[in-house]
């Protein structure tokens, strides 16, 4: 379904990413749904005049999620929706894709880190095979708000950092490599010191390349790396634009050993991932783009897996 006048957008949750997005939509917004939120235009969705709405941003928590994805796409709405788009059985997310390919309507997953610059520069780099076989990558993200979820009603429950941070860490691993096996484990998971587990390291010693993922909500300076090891060189990321500086460092192999030349970009700038992510979604939209969800449902079914798990380990189940 093409958009070919005035881009009319709903952003629905009003929390800290509905305020972003509210600012990035800028003159397009059309309206603001949250039920406690003064500053908000309505305070449910039966409310708004859905006609007068060509799409809309879901910020909200992930239970109402697949009810107003459904609600929204059966009157012919675009949707972004807040990751992880997860469901308790993959049909759900099956059942979204059937309906938005029935109205012709574009539903796709917000990964705003895919438009971070040296995410994309990695990328680029990757498919350019310029480094050989690529052996092993390492991801690390870390943030300080173990005390902030522990207070929340809503976040403080299930697979904790996995489901938050993890899903980022799964996605930008498939963004970068293609799609992800599912020999994965669950190489450590802890409750230190909120109810969910709060540190996770995952495994997959059986992809291309061997993959380690960590997340944790008990790093005190909010931090983020990639290190790359292959056949020809490496490449490393150090944080993110919204923590800058960042970094991109490229090495190339001398053989048969020694120092070898680097190639390094800094970065220092506002985060522009939001802004880019939108208007990637905006021309999506006034373009007619299919919705596809094939990610999605990978990525929850490896998400329900190792959330079980960590669950288990980490509350002394395992």
């Amino acid at each position: 379904m093409k958009i070919d006048k005035p881009f009319r957008l709903l952003v629905i949750g009003y929390g800290v990413q509905g305020e972003k997005r509210a600012r990035i939509a800028g003159e397009d917004l059309a309206g603001i749904v949250d039920p406690v939120r003064a500053e908000a235009t309505y305070q449910d969705i039966a409310e708004v005049p859905l006609a007068e709405v060509d799409a809309a941003i879901l910020c909200t928590p992930d239970r109402p999620k697949m009810a107003l994805l459904n609600r929204l796409i059966d009157a012919g709405i675009h949707c972004l929706v807040e990751k992880p788009l997860w469901a308790a059985e993959d049909v759900e997310i099956q059942a979204v894709a059937d309906a938005a390919q029935r109205k012709g309507v574009f539903v796709a997953t917000a990964y705003n880190h895919r438009f971070e610059p040296h995410f994309a520069a990695m990328r680029a780099l990757i498919d350019s095979e310029s480094l050989g076989r690529i052996y092993r990558c390492r991801m690390f993200y870390g943030n300080g708000t173990a005390r902030l979820v522990r207070n929340s009603e809503w976040r403080d429950q299930g697979s904790g950092v996995l489901h938050d941070l993890g899903s980022h860490l799964l996605d930008t691993a498939s963004f970068w490599f293609g799609e992800l096996g599912g020999d994965w484990r669950v190489a450590s998971a802890d409750c230190f010191e909120n109810r969910a587990p709060d540190h996770v390291v995952l495994e997959n010693t059986a992809s291309e390349p061997r993959l380690q993922l960590e997340m944790t909500l008990l790093s005190w300076r909010n931090h983020f790396t990639a290190d790359l090891y292959a056949e020809r060189g490496s490449a490393h990321i150090q944080s993110l634009c919204k923590w800058g500086p960042s970094s991109l460092t490229v090495r190339r192999r001398i053989l048969p050993a020694g120092r070898p030349p680097e190639e390094e970009k800094v970065l220092i700038q506002e985060d522009p991932t939001w802004a880019l992510e939108y208007e990637w979604f905006k021309q999506r939209c006034r373009s007619g783009a299919r919705a596809d969800l094939s990610q999605d449902l990978r990525l929850n079914a490896i998400l329900r897996d190792l959330g079980a798990r960590a669950i288990e380990q980490a509350t002394g189940g395992g």
